[in-house]
């Protein structure tokens, strides 16, 4: 097919009002994890409005659009659940009314990651508008449980839905680079267990607390030593939490554990951290257990779908024919070279093409850095320039 690319840039502009009124619509809907359900049918009716061929929500919640009928299957993909608004006192404006002016979009998930489904919605409005539809299907998904528990999603709609593209492009704010990869992440938890008695009496017992003390300085420590990567950056470990039990103030700690968040790079794996975790004569001299955390929170539909809390490192090469379909797209319509990046947080690609190894690349509207953090927002430039690249990469990648 022979793209007008001003046309295409054109078409998306005439949308900017359209995409920024429907964002706002889905800011003022609060839709935490596990509670998207009013949020998800705002966006059934957008994309039944815009002239989807097909709109279905699956059995976990997440909401499925198609356009077209080809026989090559391409996925794009936003998340539409966001994170709470932490201290109202720490907002300049309301979070849900939010606020727009001729450049910007305020409010809770504009740019983490709602600005992104608008940009697709009217994406897809510009393929029916330009008669842009070729051998390909154009899956939009607007997946639930993201922030709960990255990739969960696309587990299921993988191996529950069965659905499977070729490529999926991820619309997790970018600021219009294109990102092609991120470090990945595990929640682990480790425990230390000792003897309660009387707190007037320590000697009696065997403070777990105690116990666990070596084990923090000794996670530290390990810390400053993880490998690095010259493109994803460096693997971290942060103790994120510490619990106890105890039978009163007036007691010795009979249990304590820790949550550690351990950011992981290129040839790091789960068994790997772990046995990192393991090994330090702290954790072995008080028998300490060292295990991943589960999730099994129930979708706002009721339905749980248990999983490890291991979300793999994955990365895309640049000469990749998904990247360079992404790549393509952009210097055809912007007539300036793109810029590579790739994240710092974790995304729905942990699964897509950590664990299932579907090429992913990303490509989004909005700023890392407003990302839960107080007074979010998104340029609506960004938008227009999403929604133009969402329209013309299925053609590009199937040349």
């Amino acid at each position: 097919m022979d793209l007008d690319f001003k046309k295409i840039l054109k078409q998306a502009e005439s949308y900017k009002s359209d995409m920024s009124r429907f964002l706002r619509d889905m800011v003022a809907i609060p839709s935490e994890s596990c509670q998207e359900r009013d949020v998800i049918e705002r966006i059934k009716q957008e994309m039944e409005k815009v002239g989807f061929d097909r709109v279905e929500t699956d059995p976990m919640g997440n909401i499925l659009g198609y356009i077209g009928n080809g026989s090559h299957l391409i996925a794009m993909d936003a998340h539409i659940d966001t994170v709470g608004v932490g201290d109202p006192d720490s907002w300049e404006f309301d979070p849900f009314k939010g606020f727009e002016d001729e450049e910007r979009i305020g409010g809770r998930g504009t740019s983490d990651q709602e600005g992104g489904m608008a940009s697709m919605v009217y994406a897809a409005r510009i393929i029916k508008d330009l008669g842009l539809e070729g051998d390909y299907t154009l899956l939009v998904t607007g997946t639930v449980q993201e922030e709960d528990c990255d990739g969960l999603c696309w587990q299921y709609i993988v191996n529950e839905d069965k659905i499977r593209p070729e490529l999926v492009v991820i619309t997790e704010p970018t600021a219009c680079s294109i990102n092609r990869g991120q470090r990945g992440r595990m929640e682990i938890k480790v425990t230390t267990h000792g003897l309660s008695c009387h707190g007037s009496a320590p000697e009696r017992g065997d403070n777990a607390i105690y116990k666990m003390a070596p084990i923090l300085l000794e996670l530290r420590a390990l810390h400053e030593n993880l490998k690095g990567h010259e493109f994803l950056g460096k693997s971290s470990l942060a103790v994120s939490q510490i619990y106890f039990s105890s039978p009163s103030r007036c007691a010795v700690a009979d249990g304590c554990w820790i949550s550690i968040d351990r950011r992981l790079t290129v040839g790091e794996d789960a068994k790997y951290a772990l046995g990192q975790i393991k090994n330090l004569p702290s954790v072995k001299s008080s028998q300490a257990e060292v295990e991943m955390y589960t999730y099994d929170r129930p979708s706002y539909t009721g339905l749980s779908y248990p999983t490890d809390s291991y979300f793999p490192t994955w990365l895309i090469e640049e000469d990749h024919p998904a990247c360079q379909a992404v790549a393509k797209s952009y210097r055809r319509l912007f007539e300036s070279e793109p810029l590579f990046s790739r994240w710092v947080f974790s995304t729905n690609g942990v699964a897509i093409m950590g664990r299932l190894g579907i090429p992913c690349v990303g490509f989004g509207p909005g700023h890392e850095e407003y990302a839960h953090a107080p007074n979010e927002i998104t340029f609506k430039s960004e938008l227009v320039k999403a929604a133009a690249m969402y329209a013309v990469i299925p053609t590009i990648a199937l040349l």
